[in-house]
């Protein structure tokens, strides 16, 4: 009997060693930490949820403020703030003054852009002497073949000849160009360039290749009517990543220049969003 209560005592002693009264104070640690990360977690959690409401306004103010008629100071601050981050360089002081509104084709807002109204607006944009600059067939001194006056540039092939339909009462006596790879290859297109033409339409990557041959001149180019049509992705012109690029490289070697020189306008055909930097300054709020 003796013996037994000794073991008892023995194994009493034991469970005392093996469980000791510490672990208590690492649980009211492990309570501690979990409240502090629990207020940390609930005032993130009030930051993401304003942040949440923020983004939210800012996602409102985009929808609402795509303009299908842009003035001309809303096409500048749009292809301002594009070139400027698709290419990432800032705009010098010296570039600023000089590409101002008067480098941007303003439309006219009475007329819907549907059906023929593209080339109704191209009759606007070249004043009185329209007909002569976009219509006329024959060759004189003063014009050289492959010269086109009005240049379109589209996101594909299929867009272009949708907007060539909406130019074809300027079309009727001098075809235009049609200048994308689809289906043409680049010297059938040089050689219809051995002709007068007025009207050119096409793709980024065509139009810089046929201009680096030296069949496509620029000599008579007055306008550049720029497609932000966008395709069913919801990507335009500006946005599609390798069409993009192609864009921005043709405009810098070709058209940049000639813009701030204020021999060459910009048109902005279809819907732009407005108010780029309003929108970030709200996102940075």
């Amino acid at each position: 009997m003796g013996s037994g209560k000794e073991k008892k005592k023995q194994q009493q002693h034991q469970k005392k060693k093996r469980f000791p009264l510490q672990p208590k104070k690492v649980v009211n640690n492990k309570r501690k930490k979990e409240k502090v990360k629990k207020t940390r977690s609930s005032s993130n959690n009030g930051e993401s949820i304003e942040n949440a409401k923020s983004k939210i306004k800012v996602k409102d103010t985009k929808l609402n403020d795509i303009v299908r008629f842009p003035t001309a100071a809303q096409q500048l601050e749009f292809f301002h703030e594009q070139y400027q981050s698709a290419n990432r360089i800032q705009l010098s002081s010296l570039e600023l003054d000089s590409f101002t509104e008067t480098c941007m084709l303003e439309l006219n807002p009475d007329q819907a852009q549907i059906s023929s109204a593209l080339a109704d607006h191209m009759k606007v944009a070249f004043g009185a002497s329209w007909k002569e600059i976009l219509c006329e067939k024959e060759l004189d001194e003063k014009i050289d073949p492959g010269q086109p006056a009005l240049l379109v540039i589209s996101l594909s092939a299929l867009r272009s000849l949708d907007l060539l339909r909406e130019l074809r009462p300027l079309t009727s006596e001098c075809r235009a160009a049609k200048l994308f790879s689809k289906h043409m290859k680049i010297e059938e297109q040089a050689s219809a360039l051995k002709n007068r033409v007025n009207i050119a339409s096409g793709t980024p990557s065509r139009i810089k290749k046929l201009i680096d041959v030296e069949a496509l001149g620029l000599s008579r180019l007055a306008v550049i009517v720029l497609d932000m049509k966008t395709d069913t992705k919801g990507y335009s012109l500006l946005t599609l990543p390798q069409v993009r690029d192609e864009f921005w490289d043709l405009y810098r070697n070709y058209f940049h220049q000639r813009v701030l020189e204020g021999a060459l306008r910009i048109c902005l055909y279809d819907e732009i969003p407005v108010n780029i930097k309003k929108e970030k300054s709200n996102q940075d709020e």
